[in-house]
């Protein structure tokens, strides 16, 4: 038998948003080692799949090139009996993951590996929120950046719609380095907590006092928008009509 890895997107979070081809392969694999970002939705699902799930997911304090080691060894001796391998990332896993690196490592070792897309949060779940990223009225650009990377934001970034990964702790910074570089602190924001789950929760708000809400009242992981594209969500986000 020949084993094979897929480096699958498991999308935002909401098993309903994986792909067809992310859906079939999760079907036919024997191991799936699994990242945190998946969701715990994603996660059940699994479990109710009866597959064998590995959790290789870093935490904060571990060495991401360590646990990569541990990562790229279980891929290898998986692949070595002969069994059929997904490594499950959350969102797209070219997208601030280390999808890049794996596929570096598979290819290296001359292991079969195929990589499947996935829906990545960046748009995924300002759309599920309501919030148009681009607009032939207000905006043609996309500025995407992630909260430990805030010293990349610049000047270029002001003029289009400014999304931020992974900037919870962070979102007091965030506004802060925006206005210094001149963005107007009445510039509308949203935050968007557990983008396209059960719980998703968006708060809407300005550069000027968006920190106070986030600092009080989000704890699960969020998706930041800054851009006067966020009016249009406000208008819209209670509107929609969810099958969650």
């Amino acid at each position: 038998m020949t084993g094979k890895v897929y480096i699958v997107g498991a999308g935002p979070g909401n098993p309903e948003l994986l792909t067809i081809k992310a859906l079939k392969v999760i079907e036919k694999a024997d191991v799936i080692l699994y990242d945190r970002l998946i969701g715990k939705e994603m996660v059940e699902m699994l479990k109710k799949m009866n597959k064998k799930l590995i959790y290789v997911g870093k935490e904060n304090k571990e060495s991401g090139e360590e646990r990569q080691n541990e990562i790229n060894e279980l891929m290898k001796k998986f692949v070595s009996m002969g069994k059929i391998v997904v490594r499950l990332k959350g969102g797209d896993p070219f997208i601030y993951g280390r999808g890049g690196v794996e596929a570096e490592f598979l290819a290296r070792n001359k292991i079969p590996f195929e990589i499947i897309p996935g829906l990545t949060s960046i748009n995924a779940v300002p759309t599920y929120a309501g919030i148009p990223l681009t607009h032939p009225n207000i905006s043609s650009s996309i500025f995407v950046i992630t909260g430990r990377n805030l010293e990349d934001i610049g000047k270029s970034a002001l003029d289009g719609t400014i999304v931020i990964l992974m900037g919870r702790d962070k979102i007091r910074m965030i506004c802060k380095r925006l206005i210094e570089l001149g963005k107007d602190p009445d510039t509308p924001v949203a935050v968007i907590e557990n983008g396209t789950l059960k719980d998703q929760r968006v708060f809407f708000s300005n550069l000027r006092n968006i920190a106070d809400i986030v600092e009080k009242e989000v704890r699960g992981p969020a998706l930041i928008v800054v851009g006067e594209v966020v009016k249009i969500g406000e208008k819209i986000s209670s509107k929609i009509s969810s099958s969650l």
